[in-house]
């Protein structure tokens, strides 16, 4: 049975947020093409099956080799025509790991979002590209791209690659799609946590390395301070507030941070999970200016996630005025946090998946 023509394009469409993302398209009846690496499509339809999709959900899946690092997306001229339908482009793709080189980093997470917003400017129906950003990114009101080679060395060096490179790429799509007329809706999500029902993780950077030393007792102390805030959202409320983005939002840019602000200050989780999975919660708090400076082998943290240890807050109320609309709410986050840790050792914390990955 041949495949209806897409309306819905998912870049990273096999990563961990891609893949929550086709199913709920899917679910709601879209045809949707999913930009995957070559040895990924058969992974994502075996894990959407697995997850519920049936025949008629799958028969409206196409998938397509993409690669957001060529400006063409790596699209043959028969499959850019196959995706002419397309009227909402959702640029999950990036490389989401600590500790990787600069090149690497910027070629998929900032020149990549420059190449998925041109490309999308050429599609003939276009409705919105919907852009993942990060919370901690995008916060510049007036942003600048492409940066001064200076300023950019510096803000690698600051952050380090991975949120550097995020922040380009915010840039990037702010600055170009006012000036090449494509309706643009950035998504900046929190720290992405599991299923607000099953638990399911399915990606094992992020807080889930913290919750491992916890398990382990190889947690003695912690970063931070008392106010430290390190928000979550759950995965299935994302993909469904993803998806709704298009119906939703009108006009050139609008700007979107999701997150649960009824989660906890960090310390307070941490004492959350410790008395669920019965573990001893570490009694000393050390200052993050003096992590930074102490030797990773000592401390245990990986250097890129310290600047994500902060006492700031921030504005929800697009996405909470979004999420209203379309019918959303976050699920109750103390639950939530006892499931995705529960599931986190249940899976021995990814020891058999890989803990780096394209999409988020």
């Amino acid at each position: 049975m041949t495949a209806p023509a897409p309306t819905t394009l998912v870049l990273g469409a096999a990563g961990f947020l891609g893949r929550w993302l086709v199913l709920e398209l899917l679910t709601q009846g879209h045809p949707v093409a999913a930009g995957v690496r070559p040895s990924s499509a058969a992974q994502l339809r075996g894990w959407l099956c697995e997850h519920g999709a049936d025949d008629s959900a799958l028969a409206a899946l196409t998938t397509f080799a993409a690669d957001v690092t060529r400006p063409d997306l790596g699209f043959s001229p028969a499959e850019r025509a196959s995706l002419e339908a397309v009227r909402d482009v959702h640029n999950l793709a990036a490389r989401y790991r600590f500790g990787l080189p600069v090149a690497e980093a910027r070629a998929a997470n900032a020149e990549g979002a420059a190449h998925v917003l041109r490309w999308s400017a050429q599609l003939p129906h276009l409705r919105r590209l919907v852009h993942l950003s990060g919370y901690r990114v995008g916060r510049r009101e007036y942003p600048v791209f492409p940066l001064p080679a200076t300023e950019s060395e510096r803000l690698y060096r600051r952050l380090g690659p991975y949120e550097a490179s995020k922040y380009e790429g915010d840039a990037a799509v702010r600055v170009l799609a006012p000036q090449l007329g494509v309706p643009l809706s950035v998504v900046s999500p929190s720290t992405v946590v599991g299923h607000s029902v099953t638990g399911e993780a399915g990606q094992y950077i992020g807080l889930a390395p913290l919750v491992e030393q916890l398990w382990h007792g190889r947690l003695p102390a912690l970063a931070g301070n008392r106010r430290t805030f390190v928000p979550v959202v759950a995965i299935d409320h994302l993909a469904r507030f993803l998806a709704a983005v298009p119906d939703h939002d009108e006009g050139a840019v609008r700007r979107h941070t999701v997150l649960d602000p009824a989660t906890p200050p960090l310390p307070e989780v941490v004492a959350l999970l410790a008395d669920h999975l019965g573990v001893r919660t570490p009694a000393l708090r050390l200052p993050v200016g003096l992590v930074r400076r102490l030797p990773r082998a000592l401390t245990g943290v990986e250097p890129e996630t310290l600047s994500f240890l902060s006492d700031d807050r921030y504005d929800t109320t697009s996405a909470d005025r979004l999420a209203t609309a379309a019918g959303l709410a976050h699920p109750p986050v103390e639950d939530l946090l006892r499931r995705w840790s529960t599931r986190l050792v249940a899976d021995n914390f990814g020891a058999t998946c890989t803990r780096s990955g394209h999409g988020k």
